[in-house]
């Protein structure tokens, strides 16, 4: 694809950033993070804001309600975002990033007109119910029973780490529903009412204290066949198409965060006076290149999304890449920090120039140890990477 901006993309850019410039500013302060009812309300406000203007679902096709932007001006939208500190997708991320670039690709269309239009204004956050306490990074082994009883399946099991599951309206649920043949193909893909009768919420605390992971306990739960995604036993492709945007475009934005990071960990070695070291100098412009050589593979990953409607496989080779390097820009905030990277409570410089940035910094690296964890680990990506990119056989 052509790196270069043409004049239309740099209307679309200057048209959004006028848009931010005047929107921003009337948010207001975002909640306390621990507030989900006021986080569901701050994210869902911003989104509706999104869907009035013209932004909402920026890279979903215009016949589904989105925008149907190009490849370019999708960057081009999350460039501006970024520079403008604008909200994250918050508790819509999994709605809007996992499970309804799924629907519009793999529903049908009464299930595009029912799910999809909630998502884009707002109006309905999704959580995903993928991992199990017994089926991690092997999701294939997941052991929740979907039943068949008429126009219902009846659920029961368990998942973890299920994300905003305490303020979502629908859960992206996998389900065994055969157990004939490979583990794969018993799979099914289906869409959980979270109001439903016999759903238990018990929300985990992580290491980094939030608290936006639950576990899901299922006690004969029913969900409408209409609200299968897929056919029956074919879940595992779905969800093959679910994972490739979370791994392909998901992390895109946290790039982006990521390479104004690298700026200020040149100010902050300045600061402390570690910038007059070359090693030092040398480990932030090697971060930096990868951060460009990444933000190039992201633009041909959705380049590729663009041609064939979801990302390719090299949406693997960006989420390994990017995880890793995250863990390592993150270390190196700890090492230029020192003792005060061991503070949750903000400290000021020793040159009295104000706040050291540690509170913040210790935040970015409790964070990075899941990056090689969440949307499947590392090891997972390698397999992906060996076996359908360099063609090996499987292990």
């Amino acid at each position: 694809m052509d790196l270069r901006y043409s004049e239309a993309e740099e209307t679309f850019r200057a048209g959004l950033r006028a848009w931010l410039t005047d929107t921003i500013p009337t948010l207001g302060a975002a909640p306390s993070p621990h507030d989900w009812p006021a986080r569901r309300a701050y994210d869902t406000a911003w989104q509706r804001m999104l869907y009035d203007a013209g932004y909402a679902g920026i890279d979903w096709p215009a016949e589904v309600g989105g925008r149907g932007a190009s490849p370019v001006e999708q960057l081009v939208y999350l460039e501006e975002l970024e520079r403008a500190h604008a909200p994250y997708v918050g508790v819509n991320f999994v709605g809007l990033l996992h499970a309804g670039p799924t629907i519009v690709v793999e529903g049908t269309p009464e299930q595009r007109e029912r799910f999809l239009p909630g998502i884009l204004k707002g109006d309905a956050v999704w959580c995903q119910g993928f991992s199990e306490p017994d089926a991690g990074s092997d999701l294939a082994a997941l052991r929740t029973r979907a039943v068949r009883d008429g126009d219902d399946y009846v659920v029961s099991g368990s998942k973890i780490w299920t994300s905003h599951a305490e303020v979502a309206d629908y859960c992206e649920l996998l389900v065994r529903t055969s157990d004939e043949g490979p583990k794969q193909r018993g799979i099914t893909w289906l869409a959980m009412p979270m109001d439903a009768p016999g759903i238990d919420i018990r929300p985990l605390r992580t290491i980094a204290g939030s608290n936006e992971f639950a576990e899901l306990f299922l006690d004969g739960v029913r969900v409408p066949v209409a609200n299968r995604v897929g056919e029956e036993n074919d879940g595992w492709r779905v969800t093959m198409v679910t994972l490739s945007f979370e791994r392909g475009t998901a992390f895109v934005g946290e790039l982006l965060q990521s390479m104004e990071l690298v700026g200020e960990l040149r100010a902050l070695a300045r600061r402390t006076g570690a910038w007059e070291d070359a090693a030092v100098r040398a480990q932030v412009g090697r971060l930096g290149a990868e951060l460009d050589a990444l933000w190039g593979l992201a633009r041909r990953n959705v380049s590729q999304a663009a041609r064939t409607d979801v990302p390719g496989v090299g949406g693997s080779v960006f989420k390994l890449a990017f995880s890793e390097l995250r863990q390592r820009l993150a270390q190196l905030g700890q090492d230029l920090l020192g003792a005060a990277g061991l503070s949750w409570g903000e400290l000021e410089a020793d040159d009295g120039s104000g706040p050291l940035g540690n509170a913040r910094l210790l935040d970015v690296w409790i964070n990075s140890f899941s990056r090689t964890i969440a949307a499947g680990t590392s090891q997972i990506q390698r397999n992906i990477i060996a076996e359908r990119i360099l063609g090996l056989p499987k292990g």
